[in-house]
């Protein structure tokens, strides 16, 4: 299946109930108990708070494949786009088939329901369950590791959210999509478990590149000995990271879930058909990496105490305390020469000029005028 068919396919079984990135625990419990007999949902356990966490099995092939999302409260993509799934599998396309008959895939959506009803990352506990794999202090942490040793998938997807400023090196656009496969130890090894999952995200890659040029990145490929992916790759569970970054005027992510969904369904699609393994770990290596050279606001060449420079904003986000939304607090993160990056929006006008001051890693509180016309305006971090 071509890549621009599985996009269209998209908006088609798009859950449209799910629309932007503040659903809660009750949103999903009300889709999921829609579900049809085809999916076998079961409570694996409860959160810190008392809230269910489900498993949905699908599918009777004998490739294993675990897919589990939202471990971090506030990376909702892969939830949004795990239900997405859930409608294209009761359609009767053609893949659809090729994937039962092929492999039994296990869902965990919304791991970490206490973290999305405050929209942050952590649990109740205040604790990284990302982090947490060795000591399993927490109950999601447990819950998510039994699952993966009762089910013992072959592959498993890992779904994520990254911050919306990494950048692909090379290209200075956002990374709106990041892939790994973790490594298992210190020094990088390659077995097989992580050569199939490498060979997976080349597949992938090659398919959403066609519609993501230069915005496509691996992830930090630096090992960590308490997160999930590197564990359940140790355990022989070929592990796919995949992390929604940023994408022009998509503040809702609702243009990356369909890159996110193509890039899951051509993944098992190509498990399904045993593709990937024409792929080759080159291919792999080859992807670019992650960095940082991309701000949120850029001006340039911008006349401040006397000199004319580049200043680079970006703003922190924090969730309101009732979840349902966020608040955006721009600060100087940079002034000089930034002629090697770029932004989500860049100001380079003739006859630029600011009135107030900039002051290094301080809340933007200014304004910005090309021609004598306000084209920008911060009061204490707040975008006018």
């Amino acid at each position: 299946m071509y890549i621009k068919d599985i996009l269209s396919l998209h908006s088609s079984f798009k859950e449209v109930r799910l629309n932007n990135r503040f659903f809660k625990h009750e949103d999903i419990i009300a889709l999921i108990k829609k579900l049809p007999a085809t999916f076998k949902v079961k409570e694996a356990g409860k959160s810190v708070k008392g809230l269910s966490i489900h498993t949905i099995q699908w599918g009777n092939g004998p490739v294993k494949v675990m897919l589990w999302s939202q471990m971090h409260g506030d990376e909702a993509t892969g939830t949004m786009t795990l239900f997405d799934l859930f409608n294209f599998l009761q359609s009767d396309h053609e893949s659809v088939t090729l994937l039962a008959n092929n492999c039994t895939l296990l869902f965990m959506p919304m791991v970490n329901p206490d973290g999305a009803t405050v929209f942050t990352r952590r649990n109740a506990q205040q604790i990284d369950i990302n982090r947490d794999y060795l000591q399993t202090l927490t109950p999601e942490a447990k819950i998510l590791k039994q699952c993966r040793d009762d089910f013992e998938p072959h592959f498993g997807f890992n779904l994520h959210d990254q911050n919306t400023l990494w950048s692909v090196k090379g290209s200075r656009k956002p990374a709106t999509l990041s892939y790994l496969a973790p490594a298992y130890d210190e020094a990088l090894s390659v077995n097989d478990t992580r050569k199939n999952a490498m060979l997976v995200i080349t597949e992938m890659f090659k398919h959403l590149n066609l519609v993501l040029p230069q915005q496509i990145s691996l992830f930090d490929n630096e090992f960590e000995p308490r997160a999930f992916g590197d564990n359940f790759q140790k355990k022989g569970t070929s592990t796919i990271l995949i992390e929604a970054g940023g994408y022009q005027n998509d503040f809702e992510k609702q243009e990356i879930r369909s890159f996110y969904f193509a890039s899951i369904l051509t993944g098992l699609i190509s498990i399904a058909s045993s593709s990937y393994q024409n792929q080759n770990t080159d291919s792999y290596f080859s992807i670019p990496q992650n960095t940082k050279q991309i701000f949120h606001i850029l001006i340039k060449n911008i006349a401040i105490n006397g000199i004319k420079t580049d200043i680079g904003i970006n703003y922190e986000e924090k969730p309101y305390l009732n979840g349902l939304g966020t608040e955006k607090t721009y600060f100087i993160e940079d002034i000089g020469d930034l002629s090697y990056c770029d932004a989500y929006t860049v100001y380079h006008t003739e006859n630029q000029s600011i009135e107030g001051d900039i002051v290094f890693n301080q809340n933007a509180s200014f304004k910005l005028y090309s021609d004598q016309n306000l084209i920008l305006s911060f009061t204490d971090g707040k975008l006018q």
